[in-house]
């Protein structure tokens, strides 16, 4: 392909540690001399995206940078045998929008196991308005369910209004599962719409938790925050149940004792979506395109443009968004 240029969220370093992001033109031949080049159509926004455009050298190591660890679109060239030309495919996580340009921009070139193509039952649009939360909640729901069936009592899911939360939650009710969330947000429309039958507030969630062992309740959790949540969660669960995690956001650590694992017998499992083998990722997006997609996951978005992105992040950050954020960039 010609070395065309096309737009993009460009993060630069304007200053000492201040970064501004705005979209710019960029060209092709500045992308990776990777294998596949797809014309994104959509992307999302993830928490991971909000650090990188913001500077997080954890994240993102050199600007200027595109951000985006979500991409869907068609592939525009291929150096691979088993992905042709004009086929709609999806890519998230690996090295994608962290120090490989991403999705916020309407080109990418990833290496062709990074590749998924997309699955009969979604198209684009719905694809990332899962994305890579939807693919996290699935791996989550995945692992949980393997030894949990609806019989066994209530689950919880915390941090139940963003993306991940949120989509384990509607998946799990729409299973037939009774969900319990934990929220810090006072509106409780958006889990009530995806069935959710019991909301906890997270200060109410966190009164009393200094003993190693608490009451019994949750048959198993869905983790997405972390730290003294995640916490609870593991004391509060029932013998033999299980818990799942794959957040930080409230924090890295985990204030406990073993006594949960050792006198209860609850499982801890861990869900990295980053790196999963690709037989794991196709099974479980096959499994989101099919009888895990419930009738109210398209009402969760609110679609943008790049041009709206920044106020997005800014808020993403302040953690005052509910749901999915997808990005348009037709």
């Amino acid at each position: 392909m010609d070395n065309l240029s096309y737009n993009a969220f460009i993060v630069e370093e304007t200053g000492k540690n201040n970064f501004t992001g705005q979209v710019k033109e960029a060209l092709i031949d500045t992308l990776p001399d990777n294998d596949v080049l797809v014309r994104v159509l959509y992307s999302s926004l993830n928490y991971k995206d909000a650090l990188s455009a913001s500077g997080n050298r954890g994240v993102t190591k050199q600007y200027p940078h595109t951000p985006g660890i979500d991409a869907a679109g068609i592939v525009e060239e291929s150096r691979v045998d088993t992905i042709k030309k004009g086929e709609k495919v999806i890519v998230t996580s690996y090295d994608l929008g962290m120090n490989t340009a991403g999705g916020f921009g309407q080109y990418i070139r990833v290496p062709g196991d990074w590749v998924v193509k997309l699955p009969d039952g979604l198209d684009l649009k719905q694809s990332m308005i899962f994305g890579t939360a939807g693919l996290t909640a699935g791996m989550s729901v995945f692992k949980l369910t393997q030894t949990l069936g609806p019989d066994h009592g209530d689950i919880l899911v915390t941090g139940a209004t963003g993306g991940v939360g949120s989509l384990a939650a509607g998946i799990l009710s729409h299973l037939g599962y009774t969900v319990v969330a934990v929220s810090g947000k006072t509106d409780t429309t958006l889990l009530n719409n995806l069935g959710v039958k019991t909301i906890i507030a997270r200060n109410d969630f966190l009164k009393n938790t200094t003993s190693p062992l608490l009451k019994p309740q949750w048959a198993g959790a869905i983790d997405t925050v972390g730290g003294e949540i995640l916490a609870t969660a593991i004391k509060s669960t029932k013998p033999e149940g299980i818990v799942t995690c794959c957040g930080n956001v409230a924090s890295a650590d985990l204030p406990m004792t073993v006594f949960p694992f050792i006198l209860r017998g609850v499982s801890l499992l861990g869900i990295g979506s980053q790196d999963c083998p690709m037989a794991f990722r196709s099974t479980v997006w096959n499994k989101l395109a099919s009888d895990w997609k419930f009738d109210y996951f398209e009402k969760l978005v609110d679609e943008i443009s790049l041009d709206q992105l920044n106020d997005k992040i800014e808020r993403m950050l302040k953690g005052e968004l509910n749901g999915r954020t997808l990005v348009n960039l037709n």
